[in-house]
């Protein structure tokens, strides 16, 4: 952006400020204004125009400080932009895109970049634009994995109380996400320093920070600031789309945004609705939401910034011409299409479990599906504490094997009936021994997915460790016994490529889950010779 004086003598035209209340002010003197248009303030301050009167133009200010009456004001005559690149990767920045600790007037540094301009309001792709979506999304996280998949483009939400280990599956999330070189964008809304700083240092000690961004604003923030933070961090992610990667997109969390966003609307004295909140909040975050997807692109036009065989994909998107330049560009070979996905889990926060609430049940009508988090279960010790019974995944099921679509039934069904046999011990009844053998081996799969916060488990082996459990495999081990042998497998596959890529051919050549139980059943030396060797 230039100063004030520059796009002073370029419009020519100037307003006054009239009223200035918090983070709005009300100009008169600028009868060209239109929505979403930036102004530039005198003192430097920068402001959105939220809407238009036939006397003044209502301005949302993006600073901290206080613009005062009589202020002059001038306008830029283009919408609000960030400027991205590759740069942005490993830095935590603001809703601007200015990073952490540099102040906006701070001068930049002249080394010529090959960064562009991307508007942070977008009309999303088209359907045209789109492709179904057909790759799974590992998160780590066994229960999710196996119970609730998702699926690369799907939108997630993530909802549960306070305190219940949202955040904590989000960074698993992340973390499985970034090992296999998907972009992580981490949209952090409204949040304590503190909590901040606790998602930069587990980046950096799993060593992702350079494949992820953070882009974060503080509860001290002023209002216009925070309500920009997600369209912010969605622009990011469509730049590094438009590069030919997949992206992973955390948007924590958008209860806080919308109260943000009601703060807003109710100094600007707009008609609150339901819960006080304006009767726009489904658009606000419809429009965000409807940015993430599978997309299809051309390869041909694919480049980087550094000039290399890879770069800006061409999505259709509307209102960035100049994303699909590049300098020093290098085609890469072919010129079909292939598939980019953005995908979403934005978070709410529920209030003592309850999931009626109006912004929850709103995300929820936008969304592919969400992850419970059970107060009920965090309090009884499960970790995660997602309830299966009450968490929905739309789309995720059609991205995933046979042989996984055929276990996710089973599993299911499983569930549900260990869920019966509990409550019906609650009237005293004796239980058969069939009835039993179900509730030891429930007991062994809830033990599976009480998954440590700083363990990520692949998808591949929480399938073969299941399959073991399955086929009594574990059945006279003690619980704690069998979780250390679990930990020790998980290690080797991790660090042993050979019997990783074993593992791998074997889930990926079974289509029937039982046909993998019969195998391990007829060989178990998949797990023996494993634990012996280890």
């Amino acid at each position: 952006m230039q100063d004030f004086k520059y796009y002073l003598d370029k419009n020519k035209e100037i307003g006054f400020v009239e009223k200035s209340l918090h983070t709005l002010v009300y100009i008169s003197g600028l009868p060209r204004a239109r929505p979403s248009e930036v102004i530039i303030f005198e003192t430097g301050e920068v402001g959105q125009v939220l809407s238009l009167t036939e006397e003044y133009v209502e301005v949302l200010l993006l600073s901290k400080t206080r613009v005062h009456v009589g202020t002059k004001a001038a306008r830029s005559n283009s919408h609000l932009t960030i400027d991205v690149d590759d740069s942005l990767l490993g830095k935590t920045v603001d809703s601007l895109g200015t990073p952490m600790g540099m102040s906006k007037n701070t001068p930049k540094n002249t080394k010529k970049t090959t960064s562009l301009p991307r508007p942070i309001e977008v009309l999303p792709p088209g359907i045209d634009k789109r492709k179904n979506i057909d790759k799974s999304l590992e998160t780590g996280v066994t229960m999710v994995d196996l119970v609730i998949p998702l699926g690369k483009g799907q939108r997630e939400l993530v909802v549960g109380d306070r305190k219940t280990g949202k955040t904590q599956f989000l960074l698993q999330a992340v973390l499985s996400a970034a090992l296999t070189g998907t972009i992580a964008i981490y949209a952090a809304i409204a949040k304590k320093q503190q909590d901040i700083k606790m998602i930069e240092e587990f980046f950096k000690s799993h060593g992702i920070d350079k494949s992820s961004v953070i882009v974060a604003s503080s509860s001290a923030d002023p209002a216009g600031e925070v309500f920009l933070t997600p369209y912010t961090a969605m622009t990011i992610a469509e730049y590094f789309r438009d590069q030919g990667k997949d992206v992973l997109i955390i948007l924590d969390d958008l209860t806080a945004h919308a109260k943000y966003y009601r703060e807003i609307t109710l100094l600007a004295r707009r008609f609150p609705g339901r819960s006080s909140y304006p009767g726009d909040i489904f658009y606000v975050h419809s429009r965000l939401l409807e940015r993430a997807g599978n997309f299809k692109v051309n390869s041909q036009n694919i480049k980087d910034t550094n000039g290399q065989s890879k770069g800006v994909a061409q999505t259709g998107q509307v209102g960035n011409p100049d994303a699909i330049k590049a300098k020093k560009s290098k085609v890469i070979k072919g010129n079909g299409a292939i598939d980019v996905s953005i995908s979403a889990l934005p978070v709410a926060e529920l209030v003592m479990g309850d999931l009626s609430g109006y912004i929850q049940t709103n995300l929820m009508a936008i969304t592919d599906g969400h992850i419970f988090f059970d107060i009920d279960l965090y309090n009884a010790g499960r970790r995660p504490p997602i309830n299966p019974f009450l968490s929905v995944t739309r789309v995720g099921r059609q991205a995933q094997t046979p042989l996984l679509r055929d276990l996710s039934g089973q599993l299911t069904s499983f569930l549900v009936g260990v869920e019966k046999v509990s409550q019906f011990i609650h009237f005293g009844a004796e239980l058969s021994d069939e009835s039993r053998k179900t509730l030891a081996l429930g007991d062994r799969v809830t033990a599976l997915f009480n998954q440590p916060s700083d363990t990520i488990i692949p998808t591949n082996m929480s399938v073969i460790l299941l399959a073991g459990l399955w086929g009594g495999y574990w059945k006279d081990t003690k619980v704690d016994e069998m979780l250390g042998e679990f930990r020790q497998i998980i290690e080797y596959y991790n660090k042993d490529k050979v019997y990783s890529g074993k593992m791998k051919n074997l889930v990926r050549n079974m289509d029937k889950f039982m046909d993998l139980v019969d195998f391990i059943k007829k060989d178990d030396s998949v797990i023996l010779n494993l634990g012996r060797s280890a």
